[in-house]
This record gives C-alpha cells, structure tokens and sequence, in this order.
C-alpha cells in the first residue's frame, strides 16, 4: 500500500473524490480550510451546496485533470487503476495560457505553482500569452501554440467560444478555467472545461483555480490565497466584500493588507494597458513574487501604470453622448493605450441620469481598422426604483443589434461583439460596423451630459 505521510497532500480527500467522482465531499479537509460559506465545508444548509464556484462534476474532472504524482510506485495498482494520469503524472510538455489581466494571470500563476508542487518540473511549463488584440481562436495564436508541441494545455480566464481544437495535435487535451458567460456548448472543441459562469454569485477565474487547486497540496494556500484575492479584486472590484458563499479571506487581507493587493492589482494590470503592451512584465514579476509587496517595488510595472494613467487623463475628458432612448452613454477617444475600460469604469460610477443603464467608452486608435470598446453598468441604474430590474450588458448589447432592419449586421460586428460579463461586456469590431450600431442606436440624437458631471468623473474643481 501507499504511504500517507509521503503524500504531497490530504490522500482521504483524494481517495474518495477518485472513488465517488462528483459526489459531494464531506470533512476530510482540516478545520483551516473548512470555512463557513466556503465550498470545501460541509454545510446541508448552504444554499449555493456543491454547485458553487463551479458545478461539482466540472471542479473533480479538472482536479484529476491536474492531478500529478512524483512517483506513482508508490501506491497500490488498484489505487493507480482509478487514478486517470494528469498533467505532471505524464512527466510531458505542458502549456498554460492566462488572460492579460490580473485576474488572468493570477489565474496562471497559481495553476503553474500548483503543477509545481506537484512535482511536474518547471523546466516543462511552458507560458503563451496572447498578442495585442488577438484572442486564443485566431489562426496566428493557433498556430503558436501548436509550435509548442503540449501535451496538456491550461486555457486560463480567456472568454469561451465554441471553436475548432485549442490546437491542431490530436493528442494534445485542454482544460478550460473561465467565469465569462458561455453556453454549455461554446467551448472548443474537444477540451474539458469548467466554469463559474452557472454558479452565481460568480466567482473570478482566480478564485476558481484556487479552490479547484488547494485541496491537492497542503502549501497552495500558503502561497497561492493572495493571489486569488489580487484576481478577485482586479475583476470584482477594490471594494470586493469577502462573504459567503466566497471563502473568508481575512487573513490574507489582515497579512497582505488590501491596500497593498489593490495596489498591486492596478500595477499588473499597467503593462497591458500600455502602447507597448509589455503583459510579458507583469507574468514574469507575478510569477517570481511572494507576495504584494515584491510587486509594488518594481520599476517595470511602476513605469507602465505612470504612463497609462497619463494617457487616462488625456482621454477621460471627452464629453459623453446619449442614445436616442437614453439607456447608453458612449465615449469616444482615440488611443494606442487600452484606457477604454478603465474609462467606461470610471464614468459609470459618476454619470448620472433618469434613464441611463449602460456606459459605452469606444477607442478607435487601439486597432487599425477596429472599434475596442467597454461597456459598464452604470451605478445610477443599480438597485433603481421602479427600473427595469439587473441591467444584462451582452443582453442589452443583443437586442440593439436585433432591431437592425439589415439582419447582416450581427455577422458583421463579428465574433469579438458583446464578449465578456453581463456586467462588464465590450467588444472588438470592425469600423464601420460601429458606426452602424451608433447610427442604429441614435447616438447624438438623445440628451446632452451636464457639465458638472464631467468635472466629476475626470477628477476636476
């Protein structure tokens, strides 16, 4: 039989979700991680149960699908017989690819420790991060990829679509982990996937992997909570309130402090949001860090977030037009800089009025030939009286679309339209299918925003 004490991590836990497949788990876990709304806990009265952060048969597969042993002689053949081999019990080439963002790459960051205290050597990890203004479906990021010759590929936090196959080996397997809203059939095709996106409320990619990956070693808690709570807090907000069903999070918060995480959330998010796109320095100090702090001493990423929030003030100054019901309000600037979203952000949170539902910041200067734009619920429409009731971005996006009279224009907005969160959705299109939107939604044509609200949002007296 196998040795306990040599296990890298809680073998009862283990043998039982091998054995019961996606049967909820009851108290093997020590008492530090049985927390109350946390989903390792054992608690009938808990009202999200073994469906949140994600669906309980999703989180077991991706669990054996990262499963890896140093040695797997050491345990019984009727133990290695129910143990489906992962990605480090291949000993084989294995590819992660997160997202730009902080959320995307604290998502990587605790995956490739995770494989590493497992035992896969580091030496097979290999990082793809995507071009600017790419996604992981274009040919030229397909075939990148597939130059790599992987094993296993981690697509991390990067929006779902259904697609043909990650990459083009036949041999290779794909585990998504994403929250993004998807169908059950948009993925591509062949890759197992998990996601939070059904299990409201919706917990970031970040937090995701690290409850699918802290219960296979006793140290990723040590090392990897802090980056779920920098991910959170860079998709969910600076002001993000650690409730339940969400795992308490407090220690890290009282160790770490959050103004510190905070901090440390808009320094990696900089490199991605610069001309230059340089998201290579914020994965390589994300990965080397051990904390918040080894972050915010980093001239890299200082520079970066100076020179952004340089090119935020230029842009954020533009006076904001109405469609003709009044519902979305659109920023036009033009920038080489990815400032679109945190100016849509920025203005959702000051711009007020009666019928205002959704912020627009459209950029022409990021693509040739493209429109990127964000879109943010505004807070003026959150919890309205007498309102329509939760403003669903990608649903609003949809059904402005849906009252075109040329039915072609859905095709032409392409694929990269109405993407992301009901709550933070965006797009990258083509030019002039834009202007058709605009046109379509009579932007211009409805009421004129008051100064005293642009003083607000860009910071003036």
């Amino acid at each position: 039989m196998y040795d306990n004490a040599r296990l890298p991590f809680d073998s009862t836990y283990l043998r039982r979700s091998i054995a019961e497949g996606p049967a909820r788990q009851t108290g093997s876990q020590s008492s530090k991680r049985v927390r109350v709304g946390s989903p390792d806990g054992d608690d009938d009265d808990d009202t999200h149960g073994a469906e949140w952060p994600a669906r309980k048969e999703e989180m077991e597969l991706a669990r054996r699908f990262i499963l890896e042993w140093s040695d797997p002689k050491r345990f019984s053949t009727l133990f290695a017989q129910l143990l489906t081999p992962g990605s480090a019990t291949a000993k084989a080439k294995t590819l992660v690819v997160p997202d730009k963002d902080a959320d995307g790459l604290a998502s990587g960051s605790i995956l490739q420790q995770t494989l590493i205290l497992l035992g896969l050597p580091a030496g097979l990890i290999t990082t793809h991060l995507v071009q600017r203004g790419n996604n992981i479906h274009d040919g030229s990021e397909r075939a990148a990829m597939t130059k790599l010759c992987p094993s296993y590929i981690f697509v991390l936090d990067q929006g779902s679509r259904r697609s043909l196959p990650v990459v083009d080996i036949p041999t290779t397997k794909a585990l998504i982990i994403d929250h993004h809203q998807a169908a059950d059939e948009e993925f591509p095709s062949g890759a197992q996937h998990v996601t939070a996106c059904n299990s409201p409320p919706i917990a970031a990619s970040s937090l995701l992997t690290y409850l699918i990956c802290r219960p296979l070693h006793p140290d990723i808690e040590e090392q990897c909570a802090w980056l779920a709570v920098l991910g959170t807090h860079g998709d969910l907000g600076t002001n993000f309130k650690w409730q339940p069903p969400f795992p308490d999070m407090s220690d890290v918060l009282k160790r770490h402090t959050r103004k510190r995480l905070n901090d440390a959330v808009s320094l990696i998010n900089a490199p991605r949001r610069t001309a230059a796109y340089n998201v290579s320095a914020a994965w390589e100090a994300l990965i080397q860090a051990t904390g918040p702090a080894n972050l915010l001493t980093n001239k890299a990423l200082s520079t970066a977030r100076a020179e952004v929030n340089a090119e935020v003030e230029r842009c954020a100054h533009v006076p904001p037009e109405f469609s003709s019901d009044g519902r979305v309000a659109v920023l036009r600037m033009k920038s080489m800089a990815q400032v679109h979203p945190v100016i849509a952000t920025r203005w959702a949170g000051h711009l007020k009025s009666a019928k205002l539902q959704v912020v627009m910041a459209a950029n022409t200067g990021y693509l040739e030939g493209k429109v990127n734009f964000s879109c943010r619920v505004a807070k003026c429409a959150k919890g309205r009286r007498g309102g329509v009731g939760e403003v669903n971005i990608i649903n609003l996006l949809n059904s402005i679309v849906d009252t075109a009279k040329d039915p072609a224009l859905r095709e032409r907005l392409g694929e990269s339209f109405a993407r992301g969160h009901k709550e933070a959705s965006g797009g990258v299109v083509p030019t002039k299918a834009f202007e058709e939107m605009m046109e379509l939604m009579g932007v211009g044509a409805g009421e004129r925003i008051v100064v005293v609200y642009i003083d607000k949002a860009c910071g003036q007296k």
